[in-house]
Parts: structure tokens; C-alpha cells; sequence
């Protein structure tokens, strides 16, 4: 790539013999894969001059990554509504649906990220996985989770708990159960790992209890994960702030829908 000029730098190509330069920044394009389409539009909740909430739909991914570049939530909206400088203030998994808070100025990054960073913000998710008569709520769930890189699943880690979610059920009916997930940290998998750990899955889960194959095109039976509700102190303007999803979990209110193959 070097030999071929297509590492630069602003003044351009960056030369295979250059000497390094303390605080230069150099860049690169990589070949984009062959992506499939994901055919579920981004919503959005609310926008003003510092922040953009947006309603994302299952299988489309937050920001760019490995497979998914130009089937991301970022450069969709970055491209729709001309808004180069877009940032994430925090993400979801891929397969989760629900409310994500964007940064519309660069200036103002780092006030929202750190709502995440330091737990300042309520986050409330809602979940369809079995119902079991065994379990009482409301409850806590405390574990320890370590992501290893390359490892899809998390597995149980010995040490002090590092996760924290608050359980609640709904309601129940037909073998299923509606539950409200408060979770007081932001864990990978974590509310994923939390349910399938009480012996209650959410439907749709690929990867836990068990990892399975899923291939890219298959928009069938979506994980039945929502993250509904976003509540918070804004950082800028001190306002108290609260945004809610419009969505609802299909195998709740028809899950012969929701599990039709698509």
C-alpha cells in the first residue's frame, strides 16, 4: 500500500522511505466487502443543534464494522442527513433494536459520551423470553463479564461481578413473558448473558445458550430485544431529557409473525 501511494497524508501520499513524524496522522481506505442489504429504515425520535436520537431497527449495525460498513446506522444517517461529523454516544449490538444517541457537534463528544462512561444515564430495555413460574421478580443479577477477542460468546468469568441488571416482569401469558431490563452498567451481552443465565433466553438469541449458524440474509425471528426508553440530565443544557422507542417486539404481539421465515 505504501509502494502504491495509497497510505497519505494531508499533503499526500506518504512516501515507502518517509521518516515517522511524532503526532502525524496518516490514513487509508480499505476495500469495502459485499454487503447485504438490510432492508429496515433508521427512525428518527428527536434532533436539535447538539443531538440526534434515533430508532434503530434489528440487524443493522451502529457503527462500522468488520462486514457491515455502509449497512451501519452511522453512515446511513451521516450520508441521509448530511451530517459528516456524526458520532455515536454509545451503541448497540447489531441485532438489538431501539434508541441510540448521536452526537451532531464535535465539541460536544465528549459532555455525552461520558453520561455512558460514568453510568449517568437510565437505560431501559424491554425483552420477550420464556416464562417461568420458578423464577420471582423483581430481581438483581450481578456476574462477572470478560470479552476475550475472537471468542463470539461470553462465557462465565470467576472474580467480583463487573455487571449489574435489574430484572422485572411484566406480564406473562402462553408460556412467555414480557420483562423490563434495567440495566446499571454497559457490559457486552450483558442483559443477553443475564436472561439465558436464569434459564430464560431471549427468543431470537444466536448465541446464547447456544451459538448458531445465522447467515447475513436471514432477517428471520429477530432477537426480541428492545432498548425502549433513554432518561438523563443533559450535560449541556441541564435539561432533564427522556426518549422512547416507538417500536414493539413482534413475538409479543404476533408471534406467528415473528416467526415466519423472511
Amino acid at each position: 500500500m505504501l509502494a502504491g501511494g495509497e497510505i497519505v497524508t494531508r499533503e499526500g501520499p506518504l512516501g515507502l522511505h518517509a521518516p515517522y513524524v511524532a503526532g502525524s496522522r496518516i490514513w487509508f481506505h480499505r476495500d469495502l466487502p459485499d454487503e447485504v442489504a438490510v432492508p429496515f429504515e433508521v427512525e428518527i425520535v428527536h434532533r436539535d443543534d447538539d443531538i440526534l436520537v434515533v430508532d434503530k431497527p434489528h440487524f443493522l449495525a451502529t457503527i462500522p464494522r468488520g462486514r457491515h460498513v455502509l449497512q451501519s446506522a452511522l453512515v446511513r444517517l451521516r450520508r441521509d442527513l448530511d451530517l459528516p461529523e456524526l458520532s455515536p454516544a454509545h451503541r448497540l449490538d447489531r441485532v438489538t433494536a431501539g434508541l441510540v444517541l448521536m452526537v451532531i457537534r464535535p465539541e460536544r463528544r465528549g459532555a455525552y459520551q461520558t453520561l455512558f462512561m460514568r453510568q449517568r444515564i437510565r437505560k431501559e430495555y424491554e425483552a420477550i423470553a420464556p416464562y417461568d413460574p420458578q423464577l420471582t421478580f423483581p430481581r438483581t443479577v450481578r456476574t462477572r463479564i470478560i470479552k476475550e477477542v475472537g471468542v463470539v460468546a461470553i462465557k462465565p468469568s470467576n472474580g467480583p461481578p463487573n455487571s449489574l441488571t435489574e430484572i422485572d416482569l411484566i406480564e406473562h401469558r402462553d408460556g412467555l413473558g414480557r420483562y423490563r431490563l434495567l440495566p446499571a452498567s454497559g457490559r457486552t451481552h450483558q442483559l443477553r448473558t443475564h436472561m439465558s443465565g436464569l434459564g430464560v433466553p431471549i427468543l431470537g438469541d444466536e448465541l446464547y445458550p447456544v451459538v448458531t449458524d445465522k447467515s447475513l440474509g436471514d432477517f428471520s425471528r429477530p432477537l426480541q430485544l428492545l432498548a425502549k426508553s433513554l432518561e438523563f440530565v443533559d450535560p449541556v443544557s441541564g435539561e432533564e431529557r427522556r426518549f422512547e422507542s416507538r417500536r414493539t417486539l413482534r413475538a409479543w404481539t404476533s408471534y406467528d409473525e415473528w416467526d415466519a421465515p423472511r
